[in-house]
């Protein structure tokens, strides 16, 4: 290559490793290889939803690139809770800890090929790393010290290798951040692909029976149980069934391209996530606009559904709003997605205080893009499966609070109506957010139909 041809970039360098790799391999090596691929597998999906790619895993190794240095120490981190998380299931030994490095430095493209000192101090702070553990350099220090609410640790100045000047050196504290880590509650994020090839990320929390979640509007696995309510809500109803939730197509870990808007495209990530984890019987929990999807998915496997709850839903999409409203919405999101995560997380959660709001509001906004969000509003407008109401054989339990703004009340009781001995239960309140407000009362009301006790203030009645 002549020095013409030498193409230069700026950019965030990822490098990881295993410590003690070969101590691993050297004990059970088919279990070290299984492991590494399904942490890799796990490690892929984080860096791609950061907007980074994997230039290179050979071995126990992986490098990988982004144009901001604040998604790749994201990613990191994010990737450090979620490979711990995993391995607190296996015995102390068969632990797989990754040391990640990140920098922000100068690098020489060749092809899908990345070298150079970026690379090279990268890999000098990957060796620095503990087990487990993450440290970045100055450079990239210096851009992400006040944006991504963590703490850091300087060790000062390390010298690397054919690099003329020390290199400045910090240590990222992975459990300072503002909200405490999904860790608490044992979430495990893995993947499934659709029959048309797309990835889907999918948890499971908790212990007993099946509810399976579909996503609403917009989902992020990583984020959604980050606020305190929202947390409890989860603790208090998985004691005792297990709650499965999956990222929808184009939001959150999922696959973020998406061209296909209709029913059919929203209940195939659904089936592929109960297809993949080869579930014969559970019950199925659809929530706004995921209602709609919950029950094509009951009629077309009613064998399957063992109950069907509809959670502040409705079967008319095109009745939610006038067509003013509708096309405002949509032209708001489009335009400004910031104001519109706001407003939006107002009509949600009416009179809830400032830093829920917020969450709220960054929450839609890292879900998804503008663009996509908009298109999944419309989807939701689009959505109409009034026909297939009557055809319901499913025990199904329909709860709407009396006061919603998202989704009107008589949308709720019409739907009910029309569903064959359905149960119909009004709730006091206008949270739209099944794990904000009054939460006790809709996990009480979920228990007596479940057959599964409630916990809470309302299961002592």
């Amino acid at each position: 290559m002549t020095i013409q041809e030498v193409k230069r970039k700026l950019a965030a360098i990822l490098s990881a490793d295993v410590k003690g790799y070969s101590r691993l391999m050297g004990e059970d090596e088919k279990l070290t290889i299984r492991t590494l691929n399904a942490y890799k597998e796990v490690m892929t999906g984080l860096i791609q939803h950061h907007r980074g790619r994997v230039v290179d895993a050979p071995g126990d190794n992986l490098l990988a690139e982004f144009a901001s240095v604040v998604d790749a120490v994201g990613c990191a981190v994010e990737i450090q809770k979620e490979l711990k998380s995993r391995n607190a299931e296996l015995s102390e030994n068969r632990r797989m800890e990754f040391r990640i490095g990140v920098n922000l430095g100068d690098v020489v493209e060749e092809g899908d090929k990345i070298f150079g000192d970026g690379v090279h101090i990268a890999a000098r702070m990957e060796s620095l790393a503990d087990p487990g553990g993450i440290c970045i350099s100055g450079t990239a220090y210096d851009q992400v010290e006040n944006k991504l609410g963590l703490s850091y640790e300087s060790l000062g100045q390390q010298t690397v290798k054919n690099i003329a000047k020390p290199v400045r050196v910090y240590r990222v504290l992975i459990e300072s951040g503002t909200f405490a880590s999904t860790d608490i509650i044992d979430q495990h994020i893995q993947f499934c692909t659709t029959v048309d090839g797309v990835r889907i990320a999918y948890s499971m929390v908790g212990h007993g029976p099946f509810l399976v979640i579909p996503p609403a509007w917009v989902s992020h696995l990583q984020l959604q149980w980050e606020h305190p309510s929202a947390r409890d809500y989860l603790e208090k109803g998985t004691r005792t069934q297990t709650f499965l939730f999956y990222d929808k197509h184009g939001c959150g870990l999922s696959e973020r391209n998406r061209t296909e808007f209709t029913l059919e495209s929203e209940v195939r990530p659904l089936e592929a996530v109960i297809d993949h984890l080869k579930l014969k019987r559970f019950a199925l929990f659809g929530h706004s606009c995921s209602g709609p999807v919950a029950i094509a998915y009951a009629i077309k496997y009613p064998r399957r559904v063992s109950h069907l709850i509809l959670y502040d839903s409705y079967a008319r999409g095109e009745a939610i709003s006038t067509e003013e409203l509708k096309k405002s919405f949509s032209s708001l999101i489009r335009s400004a997605w910031g104001v519109g995560s706001k407003t939006l997380a107002d009509i949600f959660l009416p009179g809830a205080d400032v830093s829920v709001l917020k969450w709220l509001a960054r929450y839609q906004r890292e879900a998804a893009t503008a663009e996509m969000a908009a298109k999944l509003l419309d989807l939701t407008y689009n959505l109409n499966v009034t026909d297939l109401l009557p055809r319901l054989r499913v025990p199904t339990l329909v709860i709407h609070r009396n006061g919603c703004k998202v989704i009107p009340f008589h949308l709720g009781r019409e739907m009910a109506s029309m569903i064959p001995n359905s149960r119909f239960v009004p709730l006091e309140g206008s949270i739209h957010l099944p794990y904000f407000g009054d939460t006790d009362a809709v996990l009480r009301i979920m228990g007596e139909f479940l057959g599964i006790p409630a916990h809470g203030k309302d299961s002592i009645r």
